[in-house]
């Protein structure tokens, strides 16, 4: 297990649990990957999912921007979410320029029958753990926490039922109006490997987790409700759980249901420290929804990072005067992940217009 030691820099985490911080913490999604030279060129020919399952080159693309980019409070271990269908023994490929790819996706309940039975997340992915091990050593100089992360089950059973991305999830939808207690067994049975995966990662380094629900928006308010808010809090509950029946200390816990909008009152009450926002909230609006109850991740809109310094400059001064409301309760992030055309410059002058407006802002504090 790495060490307990807490970071030098511990700005993001005393955020997230709600402690006085000097100017917002930052670090954004995705932010190692296609848009950084230095991930292209380590990447080279080679399958996502092979350097995924390499941890010597998982760990340095998960250095890369933190050596870039100074600025960053938190790295996040470099994977996939669907690593997590894989260890449930589905066959998942990543696809250059299309994403990824279920050749055999679940399509009628007889298919929950090549699920895996009792998985072993140590065994099945434990590449990942010596990941996050070889990582927190590497980030040692730098000192700042590293994240652990997973996908939200109803995310996950999402893909592995429409096999890829998808503009109108018409293969899951039909499995939760059609069948509706076998896509409860199903979510329960992610849930339960979702779990266990990230009391691992906590067991091998990460000092703090996120939850990916990239598909909430996708749900209704009232499908929401039944199909993913239950297990979304279940990990928030089970994992402290988990985390105490191996003899470590709880860690703070991220939520982000991109696009449940609607449910951002809900969510605060779901038994996370942190809820993250898209960027189609508007951030004082949500903090006044928070009123403290949690801390706020995001939200600037991604695309914005193409709209030159002087956009990137109003957009940041929007969003964290907007978050004032938050009263430091405030991770900054964008709204999604970064995407692949970025100028990485342009990346380097939003953390310093952030530094910049934050510490003016937060003297008020």
């Amino acid at each position: 297990m790495a060490t307990d030691t807490p970071p030098k820099n511990d700005r993001l985490l005393r955020a997230a649990r709600g402690e006085p911080v000097d100017r917002p913490p930052m670090w954004v999604m995705r932010q190692a990957g296609r848009y950084l030279p230095e991930y292209n060129a380590t990447k080279g020919t080679r399958d996502f999912f092979d350097i995924c399952r390499s941890p010597e080159l998982a760990s340095t693309i998960t250095l890369q921007p933190i050596e870039r980019y100074p600025l960053i409070d938190a790295a996040i271990i470099f994977c996939d979410i669907l690593v997590v269908p894989q260890a449930l023994g589905m066959t998942v490929e990543m696809i250059e320029k299309r994403g990824p790819s279920f050749p055999d996706p679940l399509r009628h309940p007889d298919d929950i029958a090549r699920l895996t039975d009792d998985v072993d997340v140590t065994k099945s992915l434990g590449y990942v753990f010596d990941a996050l091990r070889m990582t927190r050593s590497k980030l040692e100089p730098h000192g700042i926490p590293l994240f652990g992360f997973v996908g939200a089950p109803w995310t996950l059973f999402a893909y592995m039922v429409e096999g890829g991305g998808s503009k109108t999830l018409t293969q899951v939808k039909r499995w939760i109006f059609q069948w509706p207690a076998e896509t409860h067994a199903v979510l329960q049975r992610v849930t339960d490997v979702c779990i266990e995966f990230l009391a691992r990662q906590v067991e091998a380094g990460a000092q703090i987790v996120q939850v990916f629900d990239s598909w909430a928006g996708e749900l209704s308010p009232s499908d929401f409700a039944v199909f993913s808010l239950p297990y979304l809090r279940q990990i928030s509950e089970r994992l402290p759980q988990r985390l105490a029946e191996l003899g470590l200390a709880r860690v703070p816990m991220t939520v982000f249901a991109k696009g449940a909008w609607y449910a951002l009152d809900v969510l605060c009450e779901s038994g996370y420290d942190c809820v993250g926002l898209d960027w189609t909230h508007d951030p004082a609006e949500a903090a006044r929804i928070a009123r403290g109850r949690v801390t706020l991740q995001g939200n600037m809109d991604p695309n914005v990072l193409y709209g030159g310094k002087a956009a990137i400059t109003r957009e940041v001064e929007r969003m964290v005067r907007g978050f004032k409301e938050a009263k430091g309760r405030w991770i900054c992030n964008l709204g999604h992940g970064i995407t692949p055309g970025v100028n990485p410059d342009d990346l380097k002058w939003f953390f310093e217009e952030v530094v910049r407006v934050g510490e003016e802002v937060y003297k008020e504090f």
